[in-house]
């Protein structure tokens, strides 16, 4: 499934695209992250979770007007797994988002 918000679903669009330009411009210059609660460097978690690995998103269900998301996961360190995204927004564009197994 999709998003149904449309700042989360481009966010998932560029992910599966693995375009990072698409990714990054989703996101606010100085966007936070977090992976299983440890605030982590978002460049670096990206590249080595998302655009070096492979990684993909399977969206499975929605909650919060489509800012809490139930996802699969999948890249090619990791294999699969079922994660939850809670994302952030600033207007437009994703201020923080948080991730980790579901």
């Amino acid at each position: 499934m999709e998003p149904s918000n449309s700042v989360v679903r481009r966010f998932v669009a560029a992910l599966n695209a693995g375009d990072r330009l698409a990714f990054f411009a989703a996101l606010t210059s100085d966007a936070t992250m977090s992976d299983d609660g440890v605030d982590r460097n978002l460049r670096e978690w990206a590249e080595e979770e998302i655009f070096a690995s492979k990684g993909h998103m399977a969206v499975q269900s929605e909650a919060a007007d489509g800012l809490s998301l139930i996802a699969v996961n999948s890249n090619a360190t990791w294999g699969k797994m079922r994660t939850k995204w809670r994302f952030v927004l600033r207007g437009e564009l994703i201020g923080r988002f948080e991730t980790g197994q579901a």
